[in-house]
């Protein structure tokens, strides 16, 4: 996926460049820059999760077919928890409510949010191997059910990350 930030400030035009020179300019491009880059970056997990939910709402319709019918509730307690998810990342303000307007970020405190959105990146990677999971379990009435809890678990994870990274920003002002 490569640096974000640094996609977003390589692709500025002339006039950003030269506008970057004008006492106070600089830190006001600075942020829309950090914005870019934490909208790109949102927009990308979001829309990774949206295939997860995806996939897991047609393992719901399998399993429906299939009459695993006790299942499919916790299926949805897992597709609940991917949709919350989405809908946090997309609806949350880009750059957080302001927060690259109103906290200086130090590089300690930005390797904190690098390190919550790779967790991002990497529960979803955990979800897809947790959803073939369930798609290999579908036979297995006794690995079926562990490896739903499991999917389910992991979905909650990701909304309890995204609040500890907005709880971690909250606190940067601090």
């Amino acid at each position: 996926m490569g640096d974000l930030y640094e996609r977003v400030t390589g692709d500025q035009d002339l006039f950003k460049q030269l506008a970057s020179k004008i006492p106070g300019f600089g830190g006001y491009v600075e942020r829309q820059n950090r914005r870019a880059a934490d909208k790109l970056l949102r927009q990308f997990v979001a829309d990774r999760f949206e295939e997860l939910w995806k996939r897991t709402s047609n393992i719901q319709g399998d399993m429906v077919s299939q009459g695993l019918i006790a299942l499919v509730d916790d299926m949805e307690k897992a597709a609940i928890q991917l949709r919350t998810f989405i809908d946090k990342i997309r609806t949350a303000s880009y750059g957080y409510s302001g927060f690259f307007d109103a906290v200086k970020i130090n590089e300690e405190e930005l390797a904190q949010l690098y390190a919550f959105d790779a967790a991002f990146l990497d529960l979803a990677e955990q979800i897809a191997r947790a959803l073939d999971n369930v798609e290999a379990s579908m036979g297995d009435e006794a690995g079926l059910p562990a490896a739903v809890r499991h999917l389910t678990t992991l979905a909650r994870q990701a909304t309890e990350t995204f609040e500890r990274r907005y709880q971690t920003i909250v606190g940067f002002g601090q």
